[in-house]
Parts: C-alpha cells; structure tokens; sequence
C-alpha cells in the first residue's frame, strides 16, 4: 500500500489553549466503537465523568456539549482533561486525527492537514517553497484520475507563469469552465448554504454588496509578494479533493471547485483590503480557516456547490 502525504503533514502539532477557534467548541464528536467500548470500562473519577457525558444510545456514541457548546472535557484553560489525566492514547479516533485527513483509494491512502483548523491553515499557507509529496511503499495501479491531478498540480507549480494564467490552464486541461456568475451572484449562493459563524455571513453580505466592484488588479499588485498563499490553496484543494472523485468528468468538476475557492477567497481578501487598507496573513488565514469550515466541512454545502458547476 503506498503512502502519500505533503511535505508539510509531519509539522503540525496542536497549539491546545493557544488556538482562537478551538476544534472542542461547537462540533458534535462522534465516539469510535473500540473507544467507547474503552470508555465504558474506565476506572475512577474520570471514567464517570466519561459515563455521565456521553451518549451510547443512538447508532453512534457522541459526547454531550455543554450549554455554551463546549465539549465536557474542555477545562476553564482550553486543555483536554482526558489528555491531561489520562494521556493522549486515550482520545477517540476524530479527536485524535484532527485536522488531519485520509483518503483511502484502492492502491494508497492520501493524507494531508484540513484547512478548517487555523494551525493547519498557517503551515500550508505559510509555506512559500513549492509543496513536495511524499511517497512511501509501492503501487502498481495505473489510475487516470491520478495522473490528471499529477498533472494539474504540475501546471500549478509552473512559476515561471502568472498565477491567473496557470489558473486558466488548469481549466483548460480538464476541459472545464465556471459558470458565468458574477461574485455578488456567488455570495448570494452561499448565504442560501447552511452557515455556522456570524463572521461568515457578515463577510458574505460584505462579498455581496461589494463584490462586483472589487479592485481585484490592485489587490494583485498589492499581494505580489504573497502570490504563494493562493498557489498553496490551490495545491491543498486539488491535491484533496480530486483524487477520489468518482470518474474524470467529476475530477474536472473538482479543479473547477478549487478554482472557484480561489475565486472567492480572492475576491473576499480584496473587499478586506478596500475596506480595512491592510490584509495580513493572519487574516488570510481566518479567511481560509472559515471558508473551509463553512464549506468543505459540511457534505450539503460541498455538494451544492458542485451542482452549481455542473
């Protein structure tokens, strides 16, 4: 079986108490079944606790946040008491591989770091080297749809081109264009999504109303020397996104997805700048952080957004 990873995979490490939007707030955590069955068993103090917080009766077991939406076990300190009072090797299978992600295909299993998490986001697009992958063990499949997005990849990197150019190559070798929407028309697509974060939608109806009249080629001129950061967004979106889509037509529906990402996130970071005369990297990375929250982490949404562009 081979492995494939980005060279960056192995940097990350959980910044804990230190993260602005901590992955123990707001989401529901399914329970693997060896854990929970781990759980159950637990002696003490914190085998009750983990007995009086969790759910075992629906089809899977979940822990039970509290009123503000905070997992039980996240102390007054933003620190994990299972990881504290009983150590790491004790977290279930989610919390344990968080923002970390696998793609299991039939000849290899491709991982990388999930953009919803702000750690994540500042290692990918920190990164201002070309991203290498890495590959240990073997594979004797021949796949199509890998080779295409081998080979997207490749026009990505190709710095010796404009970045936009390189943009419109890509939709050019899998055939593909976006819909001819306006980004006001595309704000008001993901404001009808599912939203999470009053943020988000503040910075859609900013999208919305501004959108159309954003000086995108001064926000370039302006961003010259960060160019990196929409190169390395692009790479994460097509290097997880495509390789498991079904067949190529969908892989192409895939790399105009991640083109579309780019698009907006583009677009988003421009109206920023208009209206705050400055856009930093940590707001580049909030902004990425979100989108992928809104948008890569919730199925419907994802879903939705590739029938548009069907």
């Amino acid at each position: 079986m081979l492995q494939v990873y980005p060279d960056y995979y192995k940097d990350f490490k959980c910044i804990a108490d230190n993260c602005k939007h901590n992955c123990c707030i707001g989401w529901e955590i399914d329970i693997d079944e060896d854990t929970a069955a781990l759980y159950r068993e637990y002696d003490g103090i914190l085998g009750e606790r983990l007995r009086q917080n969790i759910d075992f009766t629906g089809d899977v077991p979940h822990f039970i946040l509290l009123s503000d939406e905070r997992c039980p076990f996240l102390n007054n300190k933003n620190l994990c008491d299972i990881i504290t009072q009983a150590g790491e090797g004790y977290l279930c299978e989610i919390c344990a591989q968080h923002p970390r992600f696998h793609n299991e295909l039939p000849d290899r299993v491709e991982s990388g770091l999930g953009l919803c998490c702000e750690e994540a986001a500042r290692i990918i697009l920190s990164k201002k080297d070309i991203v290498q992958l890495t590959y240990e063990g073997d594979s004797d499949c021949e796949d199509e749809i890998i080779d295409l997005r081998d080979k997207i990849l490749a026009t990505l990197q190709n710095r010796s081109l404009p970045l936009d150019e390189r943009v419109r190559n890509i939709l050019s070798l899998c055939n593909t264009s976006l819909p001819e929407k306006s980004t006001s028309q595309w704000a008001d697509i993901l404001l009808s999504l599912e939203r999470l974060d009053e943020s988000w939608t503040d910075l859609l109806l900013l999208l919305k109303a501004k959108g159309n009249s954003a000086r995108i080629k001064d926000f370039d001129i302006y961003m010259r020397d960060r160019h990196t950061e929409y190169e390395q967004l692009l790479h994460y979106l097509i290097y997880r996104h495509l390789a498991n889509a079904p067949d190529l037509e969908q892989a192409g529906n895939r790399a105009a997805f991640a083109v579309l990402c780019y698009n907006i996130i583009k677009a988003m970071g421009a109206v920023l700048w208009e209206k705050n005369k400055e856009f930093t990297l940590e707001e580049q990375i909030e902004l990425c952080r979100m989108f992928s929250s809104e948008i890569e982490y919730s199925d419907e949404n994802m879903y939705i957004i590739l029938d548009e562009l069907r």
